[in-house]
């Protein structure tokens, strides 16, 4: 199962966290070792802007050209 997580600082340690669903889906407990795959995640800013007009050929040329 993949999951993204952020790190978050604890005392002196870096934790991260898993989300309960993967817990139970994959019937952890606390006290049990796991393996972790590391990979830094490449997030997307695809759909950042939701809800945002489209551009027009004005706001193309906006604040280039005196009016």
């Amino acid at each position: 199962m993949e999951v993204l997580t952020k790190l978050r600082k604890v005392g002196g340690s870096v934790m991260a966290r898993i989300p309960k669903e993967v817990l139970e889906q994959e019937s952890l407990h606390i006290g049990d070792t796991i393996k972790l795959e590391v990979k830094k995640a490449k997030i997307s800013g695809f759909g950042i802007f939701k809800g945002m007009r489209s551009f027009t050929h004005e706001d193309e040329f906006k604040g280039q050209i005196e009016e």
